[in-house]
């Protein structure tokens, strides 16, 4: 089986945040009994599942999972993080010490390592093909532990068969279909030209059809999300998403985005739009629902972001107020700082060893658990968590093609028809890529024709205008850069125990408190050299240092399996 990898979403299909209530305790909910225990109806065993991301909890008699539980005598109650930090929730269940039958910590994983909180796997892998086929020999031996054991499985690094992708699900600059449209579809590849459409369009057209007023640039910045402010420069530079750094491929060596003269040339235009009103003002107080929502009304013209950050969310809220019409959607743009090539898109993706699906310690039967992970990987059952019930979700024309009519796209976008009907176990493994049948996509948005036909008609227009069927093509793709790829993997799981890991929390701190007043500040040559020299006594050296040791370890490692 041909297989490549993809980016970690954190959460690719996440939609909506709720909370987790009781989370070390197992009988908490009245639709769940005893982890792994017998649950009510016949012999299907109820798991629990909590997840360190925001997400959608689905209804108790939803229809797909019942199937999924009749097929496979399993159902699992998942809960999602609300009102914490990743972090702040993993730490109150350790201190507890009593965890539900899944996790995924996120930046916590390496929290329940240490407390001992984690089933080693390394068995049950063996036992059950489907895991084991998910990854390589090197990328198993990329998730042992400092004991030797494997804890958890990423979810979403396997690209079953041929890859197939439409959406770009990462960061890009985006804009609005409208904006576009009243250009011309002019070539955008520079973020000079980026903000000068927004700006020239937002001073022809102040305001929605309704007579809202535009909010040309927003910026999200609570919490982890800060990414969508600091982390452009790497983009803009040309390199892909490595996250914490950027990596010289000639060279192997590691470079630091936050001091190069594309961060300065990028805050110094943030700086400029802001005193222009052109960047809302709103940007370094608003919430995460709070910007959401302001997406959510088709105001926001353009913005920085990832695009599961927002399409589950704001893009499903867009097209069931019919905002399409007056083309609020957002299109992804290929920015650099100066035209150069861009990798905002990679062929093949990442692989994510920071985290991943882990089996508690709580668990009761924890063969049980790994055999339900083993069989959500068939086929059909993997069928029914992204296509859904033939029939009623999806149809199947007289080539054995997946597609869906307008009705069944329109159902897909519905919060409250997800809830009742829907059940991706999105925080579950899971294929990209192409299905058994070899005609396929394993998910929708990885259907050509389904993916183009299921289009709002302002997304065609302007896909239509320049040539392209696909996100991705509006991009461009570029394979994955090299064996060390991506060092976020790595930073993910930083910790105050070495000085590197000091220094990144120093800086991370750094950039929330000074970035905003960098792009805010009146005098702005004034306002970096201050940040510089704050950003500068967190020692960077000492976390670069460490990167670059991973890095020379990675180039090592794949070495020997080459």
């Amino acid at each position: 089986m041909k297989r490549k990898r993809m980016l970690s979403a954190l959460l690719v299909v996440a939609m909506a945040a709720t909370m987790f209530a009781g989370c070390g305790n197992k009988g908490g909910s009245n639709s769940s009994t005893q982890g792994g225990k017998a649950a009510n109806d016949g012999d299907i065993k109820e798991f629990t599942a909590f997840f360190a991301v925001p997400g959608s909890e689905i209804n108790d008699d939803n229809e797909v999972q019942q199937i999924i539980a009749e097929k496979t005598g399993v159902k699992v109650k998942e809960t999602w993080l609300t009102g914490q930090t990743a972090d702040e929730a993993v730490g109150t269940m350790i201190a507890g010490g009593e965890y539900p039958d899944f996790i995924d910590g996120i930046s916590g994983q390496k929290q329940l390592y240490d407390a001992g909180a984690l089933v080693p796997l390394d068995d049950y892998i063996e036992k059950y093909p489907n895991i084991k086929n998910l990854f390589t020999e090197l990328e198993w031996e990329k998730l042992r532990q400092d004991d030797g054991h494997i804890y958890w499985i990423p979810q979403f690094s396997c690209i079953k068969g041929d890859e197939k992708v439409c959406a770009h699900n990462d960061e890009a600059f985006w804009i609005q279909a409208r904006v576009l449209k009243w250009a011309g579809y002019p070539e955008i590849k520079t973020l000079d030209q980026y903000f000068d459409l927004i700006e020239k369009y937002n001073e022809a057209n102040p305001t929605m059809a309704d007579g809202t007023e535009n909010i040309p640039y927003t910026i999200l910045c609570e919490d982890w999300r800060y990414f969508c402010l600091e982390n452009a420069p790497q983009f803009l530079d040309g390199y892909p998403n490595d996250g914490s750094c950027m990596v010289d491929p000639d060279t192997k060596k590691v470079l630091d985005y936050n001091t190069s003269d594309t961060a300065v040339k990028y805050f110094k235009k943030l700086n400029e739009e802001y005193n222009k009103g052109i960047v809302d003002p709103e940007s370094f107080t608003q919430t995460y629902d709070e910007y959401i929502s302001k997406l959510s009304t088709g105001r926001v013209l353009g913005m920085i972001d990832q695009w599961w950050d927002f399409a589950y969310t704001a893009g499903d809220a867009i097209k069931q107020a019919g905002l399409d019409e007056q083309g609020c959607d957002y299109i992804p743009v290929p920015v650099t700082i100066d035209g150069r090539d861009n990798q905002w898109h990679n062929a093949g993706g990442a692989f994510n060893a920071s985290t991943g699906l882990a089996v508690t310690t709580s668990c009761d039967d924890v063969d049980a658990a790994m055999k339900f992970v083993n069989d959500l990987l068939d086929q059909d059952i993997h069928n029914l968590r992204y296509w859904g019930v033939k029939g009623t979700d999806y149809e199947v024309d007289e080539n054995g093609e997946f597609y869906k009519t307008a009705d069944e796209r329109k159902k897909a976008s519905d919060t409250a028809y997800k809830a009742s009907h829907s059940c991706p176990y999105s925080y579950f493994p899971q294929y990209n890529g192409t299905s058994d049948d070899g005609i396929n996509a394993n998910k929708p948005d990885g259907q050509a024709r389904e993916f183009y036909d299921g289009l709002n008609s302002d997304v065609k227009e302007v896909f239509d205008a320049y040539g392209v069927k696909t996100y991705v093509e509006m991009l461009g793709t570029n394979n994955a850069p090299g064996d060390w790829y991506p060092m976020w993997s790595f930073s993910n799981n930083f910790t105050t125990d070495t000085p590197g890991g000091v220094a990144w929390t120093k800086i991370g701190e750094l950039k929330h408190a000074e970035l905003p007043k960098v792009v805010m500040a009146k005098d702005f040559d004034s306002a970096w050299d201050t940040y510089m020299d704050k950003y500068n006594a967190c020692n960077p050296q000492d976390f670069l240092g460490e990167l670059q040791t991973e890095l020379d370890k990675r180039l090592e490692q794949a070495a020997k399996f080459k």
